[in-house]
């Protein structure tokens, strides 16, 4: 799977957050909950975005992918009173994934998780971008390096 490295600024996100894990039954349903909640009109409230993207952040790793996880769903925003998590600045990974949304997540985990990347288990990335639909969607995604 082809990536490029890039560094980022750091990113403040406002969204909804629940500790979930990769070995927890119902993690579908806790990031699917997520989104749902995110749809359901609180995407529009956010106030002061940075731009159309939706994010589906994962942090605050207990340790590396088996462990306990932080998955948060929001939004990009320059400044606010209520940011829920911030992105560090840093060396990351950058996937471009075309596709079925659900689809091409799952396909491209099962993918990264195969890989042999240096990863930093800081906060990994799903960057949404607008215009696309759930059968042919554009997701950028970026993976913590060290």
């Amino acid at each position: 799977m082809k990536y490029e490295i890039v560094n980022l600024e750091e990113k403040k996100i406002v969204g909804l957050t629940a500790r979930t894990s990769n070995h927890d039954c119902n993690v579908g349903q806790v990031i699917g909950g997520l989104w749902a909640q995110f749809h359901s009109g609180f995407f529009q409230g956010i106030e002061g975005k940075v731009n159309e993207c939706a994010i589906g952040l994962y942090s605050d790793y207990d340790s590396d992918m088996n462990g306990p996880y932080d998955m948060t769903v929001g939004s990009e925003v320059l400044n606010s009173d209520h940011v829920s998590k911030v992105i560090p600045a840093g060396k990351y990974a950058k996937f471009v994934v075309k596709g079925h949304m659900q689809e091409a997540c799952i396909d491209f985990w099962k993918t990264l998780w195969q890989m042999d990347l240096d990863r930093a288990y800081t906060s990994d990335f799903e960057e949404y971008q607008p215009g696309g639909s759930m059968e042919n969607a554009e997701i950028h995604m970026y993976i913590a390096l060290k």
